[in-house]
C-alpha cells in the first residue's frame, strides 16, 4: 500500500504595505494588503490617497511602510506619523513627534515601540502603556565614527535634521536592539548609549535584522535577499517579470522605481521567509533549500513597491472585503 502523499505546507496570511514611488497628487500612493499565500488571493484593505502629502525627496511622505502589532491593534508608519488601526483597518489614532521624519521601519517589543526617523538619523522610543515618547537615540555618524546621543522627542530640543546614515531598519529580540542604515555596510547593536557592530551587510540594504543565529536582509542594490550565518551566505534573487508585462517601465523606471527593488521582509520560521519586490510582489523563500517557493503579484506597475511585510497575527479570518479609502 502506497503512503498517502504529503499535504503541501500551509502558510500564515501576510499583511503588506506598498508605496507608489514617484506618485503624483491625485493618485493613490500605496496601501495595505492582506495576502493569503496558500491560495494566492490578496485584498487591498486600505488605500492611501491624501492631498497634503509632501512630494520632496525619494519615497518622501508617500505611501505606508513599517508594520507592527500591539494587543488588538495594527501600527503602520507613514513618514512623520505612525497610525494605529483596528483589525478592520479603520484609523483609531496616531503618534506624532517633530523628530519623527521619513519613518521607514518600526518594531514593538513588550510595551515599547521603536521607530526609525531617517530625517533625523534617530530611533525614537514610545511607551505604549504610558502613551508617550520616553526617549530617543540620535546616531551621529560624523567623522567616520558612530556615536549615540540621547534626547527627549517630546521636547523642542534635539538634533538638527540629518541623513548621514539613512537609518531605515530597527529590530528588537532577546539579544537586544539592532539597527542599520542604507549608507553604512553594517548591522549595529545598540546597548544603552553604546553602539557596536553586529555584522557586516551590503551597503544600500533594507530590513536588516538578526535571524536564526545570523543576519537576514534585503540586499536591495543587488535585487536579492541574503542570509549570512557562520561564514556562509544564502543568496536568493527576487522574482523577475517579463518586461512587456510591466506597466510604466519606460515612463518611470529610474533608481526611484525599478523592477526587482527588494524591500519588505519577515520570517515565518527559521527556514521560511517572506520578501517583497517590485513591481508589487510578495514571495516565500526556503533558506535551507536556497530556493523560491511561490509568489503573489499585487500590481504590475513598476512604481508599486512593497515596503512593509509582516505575518498577520489575528487568526486565519480575513478582515472583510471592503477597502478603506483615505482621502
Amino acid at each position: 500500500m502506497k503512503p498517502a502523499p504529503a499535504e503541501p505546507p500551509r502558510f500564515p496570511k501576510l499583511v503588506a504595505t506598498s508605496v507608489i514611488r514617484g506618485g503624483v497628487q491625485g493618485e493613490s500612493h500605496g496601501g495595505v494588503y492582506l495576502i493569503d499565500m496558500n491560495t494566492g488571493r490578496a485584498a487591498l484593505k486600505f488605500d492611501w490617497n491624501c492631498g497634503d502629502i509632501d512630494f520632496d525627496g525619494r519615497g518622501g511622505d508617500r505611501g505606508l511602510r513599517g508594520i507592527a502589532f500591539y494587543k488588538d491593534d495594527i501600527y503602520i508608519a507613514a513618514s512623520d506619523e505612525i497610525f494605529i488601526f483596528d483589525q478592520q483597518f479603520n484609523i483609531k489614532s496616531s503618534i506624532r513627534s517633530h523628530f519623527l521624519k521619513h519613518c521607514h521601519e518600526i518594531c514593538i517589543r513588550g510595551d515599547k515601540l521603536y521607530a526609525t526617523s531617517t530625517g533625523f538619523d534617530s530611533i525614537l522610543v514610545y511607551d505604549l502603556a504610558k502613551g508617550r515618547f520616553t526617549g530617543s537615540y540620535f546616531i551621529d555618524a560624523a567623522r567616520n565614527a558612530i556615536h549615540i546621543r540621547t534626547y527627549n522627542p517630546d521636547s523642542a530640543r534635539g538634533p538638527a535634521p540629518s541623513n548621514r546614515l539613512h537609518v531605515n531598519s530597527v529590530a528588537s529580540d532577546d539579544a537586544g536592539l539592532c539597527f542599520s542604515g542604507r549608507k553604512a555596510p553594517f548591522l549595529f547593536r545598540l546597548e544603552g548609549a553604546r553602539v557596536s557592530v553586529f555584522a557586516r551587510i551590503a551597503k544600500g540594504s533594507h530590513n536588516a535584522g538578526r535571524h536564526d543565529g545570523g543576519v537576514l536582509y534585503n540586499d536591495t542594490e543587488s535585487d536579492r535577499i541574503r542570509f549570512d550565518k557562520g561564514g556562509r551566505s544564502r543568496i536568493l534573487p527576487v522574482p523577475r517579470h517579463d518586461r512587456v508585462n510591466i506597466l510604466n517601465a519606460d515612463r518611470y523606471e529610474t533608481a526611484l522605481a525599478r523592477p526587482g527593488f527588494a524591500r519588505g521582509l519577515c520570517a515565518i520560521s527559521p527556514a521560511i521567509v517572506a520578501g517583497g519586490s517590485s513591481p508589487g510582489t510578495v514571495s516565500l523563500y526556503d533558506l535551507e533549500g536556497n530556493r523560491l517557493l511561490k509568489s503573489v503579484n499585487l500590481s504590475m506597475d513598476v512604481r508599486n513597491a512593497i515596503h512593509g511585510l509582516e505575518v498577520w497575527p489575528f487568526g486565519n479570518e480575513s478582515a472583510g472585503d471592503r477597502t478603506v479609502r483615505h482621502d
